[in-house]
């Protein structure tokens, strides 16, 4: 064979290395949103953007509220879980072998409490009956932190647990069965047209927590290592989208929430002018201390003997940072932001 010939073979084969790289199938892996709402939207953009596929995966969202995705996870239906950190942590208290959080999206939430127009102040719902999902979970600690700010203890109202999200929840209220409930947007939206109204607001509070993080099994970690931080990649790109660009945030939305898109915008401007959503996805120190202060107030979701440090793991994030991950994604401005976090971040 000629030199000529040679030389010919070889460039062929380099310039078809990067078509045969990407032609490399997808890694099929299931992903669990619990919630129907603005925590989920990383999700949502990263699936419609293309981003999972950017990073090798074909992912499948699947919703499945409550303790679903803790579920999801453990059987191998889902790689991974959106989960509430209270969820969080109270599933890896019982199994801290189990489980790993490793990361967290977002650390604040919309969340209202609404009433009948009857009723003026939150200080007016003791002895009234507030409607959350089950005693213990994240709407439930909310709606304690929430009160307490008003000067209710929890004894000082009725609870009434209704099972899965929240528009069970804007049911009871709507029926009758309860005087109060926390919900998200957009779940509120209808209630305000129909005469009830908001008292309170967890956004207000910048001490009250709605961290939500990125819940792994430590099977699925160890079985495939490269799996989180291609998903935590994928997300904070779609986080830099959300910000970026809010017609085709809201599209995104849409496509897993049938909402209306006036509705929807709303959305989008409460989280982006408050930039809810983390660029820099720590776990937060500070959110791990309240929720477990949270958590330990109750005899029924006591953490007191639980060190989180067993399923808390901020070393992804360390080093995407120590790579120059963030700055390449979001650009030398968010050097600051990512120095903070890093001091802020669970140790």
């Amino acid at each position: 064979m000629s030199k000529r010939i040679l030389l010919t073979l070889f460039v062929a084969v380099i310039l078809m290395a990067p078509l045969m790289s990407a032609q490399q199938p997808l890694q099929k892996t299931a992903i669990n949103f619990p919630t129907r709402s603005g925590a989920s939207w990383p999700m949502f953009i990263a699936k419609e953007g293309g981003y999972y596929q950017k990073y090798g995966l074909d992912v499948n969202l699947v919703f499945g509220a409550g303790t679903i995705g803790v579920a999801m996870i453990s059987s191998g239906e889902a790689a991974m879980t959106n989960s509430s950190m209270e969820q969080a942590l109270q599933a890896g208290s019982r199994d801290p072998n189990a489980l790993v959080m490793m990361g967290s999206t977002l650390n604040r939430g919309m969340f209202a409490l609404m009433v009948p127009n009857k009723i003026n102040s939150a200080k007016d719902l003791k002895g009234k009956r507030v409607a959350v999902s089950q005693i213990g979970d994240a709407p439930y600690n909310y709606s304690v932190a929430l009160l307490g700010k008003f000067g209710l203890k929890p004894r000082d109202v009725q609870w009434v647990p209704v099972g899965t999200d929240a528009n069970a929840r804007a049911v009871a209220l709507t029926s009758g069965r309860a005087d109060a409930t926390l919900l998200t947007a957009p779940a509120y939206f209808p209630l305000e047209k129909q005469g009830y109204k908001m008292v309170a607001n967890m956004g207000d509070y910048n001490d009250i927590y709605a961290s939500t993080v990125y819940l792994f099994t430590r099977k699925t970690v160890v079985a495939n290592p490269k799996l989180p931080e291609a998903i935590i990649k994928a997300q904070t790109e779609a986080i830099k989208r959300f910000y970026d660009d809010k017609a085709f945030a809201v599209k995104a939305y849409i496509a897993y929430d049938k909402q209306n898109q006036a509705d929807v915008e709303r959305i989008y401007d409460m989280l982006a002018k408050s930039n809810q959503l983390e660029r820099v996805p720590y776990v937060v120190g500070a959110a791990v201390k309240s929720i477990m202060d949270q958590a330990n107030s109750e005899s029924a979701t006591q953490l007191k003997d639980f060190d989180p440090h067993k399923v808390v793991d901020n070393s992804l994030v360390d080093r995407l940072v120590k790579e120059g991950f963030f700055e390449k994604t979001f650009g030398p401005g968010i050097k600051s932001e990512q120095d903070r976090k890093s001091k802020a971040a669970f140790r």
